[in-house]
């Protein structure tokens, strides 16, 4: 019985893993199929890397993407870590008040945060460009850094920081060489996080990006017929974020590995 539970259950996760990798790798296979056929491959090329690169518009598209990724990873990252941490210090009260109004981006639909958001713009008489883009992404991605902050936040002792200071150390010393070091894991996850909300998003940008500021997304949308090219540029995005992930786990790896040295030591 015990067996054929086990059986299932991997069976389960086949499928799974299946439905999930599939299309991937579908997308993946067809990215150096000769002709434009997304049923049938013709034959190996790597005709539609090459239009890719030749592609103006969608090198364009792939700049703005990540600027505004990179800019609004990096910003969000420094504000949800400072933010974070100052909710730790606060009272209950404020704490809880604060978190609810950060959940609200997060359990409100993609399309209530564009239109409020472009029209905050709009009656600030903001006129829409690459700033307000990268605005966008900023306040959509800052909770989303809290919230993976604040779970490692409960888990710290409040007396190592207490007793930096009473060793001498100044609160800016104590934040960036005692808290940071042990929230670490949080931030990074954090930021990933932002970076990839920010990299695939859609409607917030639909509404909140200025004229002829298109990110990949909106490339893809704004596509009159399929381009084949689409399935070189996936495949590359595909190969850039695992080879980051395995370099995360890896460096992560080694920092636990050096910590728990020195706490033998």
């Amino acid at each position: 019985m015990k067996k054929k539970k086990k059986f299932l259950s991997s069976g389960y996760l086949i499928l799974v893993l299946l439905f999930i990798y599939l299309p991937i790798a579908y997308v993946v296979l067809f990215s150096f199929n000769d002709s434009k056929s997304m049923t049938k491959f013709t034959g190996f090329s790597l005709r539609w890397y090459e239009n890719m690169f030749n592609d103006r518009t969608m090198l364009q598209s792939i700049y703005y993407t990540v600027l505004v990724a990179v800019i609004s990873t990096v910003v969000s990252t420094i504000v949800g870590t400072v933010t974070a941490i100052g909710l730790s210090k606060a009272k209950k009260v404020i704490r809880s008040a604060v978190l609810e109004v950060n959940n609200l981006p997060v359990m409100n639909p993609d399309i209530v945060t564009a239109i409020g958001l472009m029209l905050l713009f709009v009656s600030a008489k903001v006129q829409l460009s690459l700033v307000t883009l990268i605005l966008a992404h900023i306040s959509f991605s800052i909770p989303y850094v809290i919230l993976s902050i604040m779970p490692k936040l409960r888990q710290l002792d409040d007396n190592v920081a207490e007793a930096a200071l009473d060793l001498g150390a100044t609160p800016v010393q104590a934040l960036t060489k005692v808290i940071i070091p042990q929230i670490y894991p949080a931030i990074l996850s954090g930021a990933l996080i932002a970076f990839s909300m920010s990299f695939d998003d859609f409607v917030i940008s639909f509404f909140t990006a200025g004229v002829g500021i298109n990110n990949i997304s909106m490339y893809v949308y704004s596509m009159k017929r399929f381009n084949p090219s689409v399935n070189a540029l996936s495949t590359l995005i595909v190969v850039v974020v695992t080879v980051i992930l395995v370099l995360v786990n890896i460096i992560s790896s080694r920092m636990s590995k050096e910590r728990k040295k020195e706490e033998n030591v």
